[in-house]
This record gives structure tokens, C-alpha cells and sequence, in this order.
């Protein structure tokens, strides 16, 4: 019974791990598209060092969260397939990382009334844009927000439970007996069968100890 309830937390964990692993493979393709439209306009890459234009903050901050999402999926998935301590450990530290750093960026938004000083300036003007989108579309992005919330905390969650559940525990023998149960067959020894001579044997040899006495 405990090695089906692991199975199932174990394909539970995986699934909801995969779609934090397909918001992430969204994010790096949207970065994606902001380095070719930033390629477009400016005819160079971002990344290059020699750029006349400032550094693209926003485009780095999209690519590198839709990296660390890939990774922690990565991660998620390790742990969920071996159910190990350490694995286990280490994913959901970096899922309660990113759930720290989420509810402090929701925190600075929604109390403070200058946050957007709190940012530097976008020379892509990409942020501009998604801020208006998200104005724009308000009930849409709070609940996508808040499903990817909820995707991480679930993900959380089955974690702390599979790791409560323990290891997988395989017997290294193909017996159908655990050796501790038949504590008889371990002391078992094999004894022949007896050979015996013929009786006329055993006769000529009580007939010579009587002649040679």
C-alpha cells in the first residue's frame, strides 16, 4: 500500500512539475522574441559588449527567470524519479526561493505606490508594454498569476509528502522468502546418502578376523 500511494505522489509531483517547466519554456521563448525584436531596432545583439544602447535589463531578467524554472523542473524531476532526501531537499528550497522572491515582487507592487522607480529603466521598452497588457487584461493575468501560485505551492507540498513517505526499499535477492523467515533453510546441510557393501562383503571379513585369531 505505501509503495503504491509513493507511485502515484511520485506521477503527481512530475506532472505538476511540468507545468512549471512549461511556464518557464514560455518565458524563454518570449526573451527570445525580445532579442530578435531588440536586434531588429538597434541592429546588435544585447549581450554584446560593445553595445551604444543600455543594457536591456528586462530581457535579462525573462531569460534568466525562464532558465531557473527549466532548472528547477530538471531538479523536480530527479527528485520525483528517485524520491532521494537531497534531491527532495534541494527542490524545494529553490521552489520556496521563488516563491519568497514572487511575494516580495507582489509585496513592493501592491503597497508601495512608486514601484515602478524601484525598477531602472527598460531602453526596449518591452516592460512598458507588458505593463500595459497587464492593465489592460487585469482579471486574465491574476489568475494566471495566481494558477502559477498554486502550481508551485502544490508542488511544495507533494515534496514535503513524498519525502515524509521515505525512499523506495527493493530486496536484492529474487527469492520469494526473506532470509529471516526461514531462519531453517540457512543452516540446512545436504547429507548423502549412506553407501553400504554387500553382506557377502561383511561376511568374508568377519570369517578372516575369526581365522586369523
Amino acid at each position: 500500500m505505501g509503495r503504491l500511494v509513493r507511485s502515484c505522489m511520485q506521477s503527481i509531483l512530475k506532472l505538476v512539475n511540468s507545468l512549471i517547466g512549461m511556464v518557464g519554456m514560455a518565458m524563454i521563448l518570449y526573451a527570445l522574441w525580445m532579442i530578435r525584436v531588440w536586434q531588429r531596432h538597434t541592429a546588435d545583439l544585447p549581450f554584446g559588449g560593445g553595445s551604444d544602447y543600455p543594457v536591456p535589463w528586462f530581457i535579462y531578467t525573462f531569460l534568466g527567470l525562464g532558465v531557473t524554472l527549466c532548472v528547477i523542473t530538471c531538479t523536480g524531476h530527479i527528485a520525483a524519479e528517485t524520491a532521494n532526501g537531497c534531491c527532495l531537499y534541494l527542490y524545494m528550497l529553490l521552489v520556496f526561493l521563488l516563491l519568497l522572491l514572487e511575494a516580495g515582487v507582489t509585496a513592493d507592487v501592491f503597497l508601495n505606490r512608486n514601484w515602478e522607480e524601484d525598477f531602472p529603466v527598460d531602453p526596449s521598452g518591452n516592460f512598458a508594454q507588458l505593463k500595459d497588457f497587464v492593465r489592460s487584461n487585469f482579471e486574465i493575468c491574476k489568475w494566471i498569476g495566481l494558477s502559477i501560485v498554486s502550481v508551485q505551492g502544490l508542488s511544495l507540498l507533494l515534496a514535503m509528502i513524498l519525502k515524509a513517505l521515505g525512499p523506495h526499499q527493493y530486496y536484492d535477492s529474487d527469492d520469494e522468502y526473506a532470509p529471516d523467515r526461514v531462519p531453517l533453510l540457512r543452516n540446512a546441510v545436504v547429507v548423502g546418502d549412506p553407501v553400504y557393501g554387500s553382506n557377502r562383503d561383511a561376511w568374508n571379513i568377519k570369517i578372516n578376523d575369526k581365522t586369523t585369531r
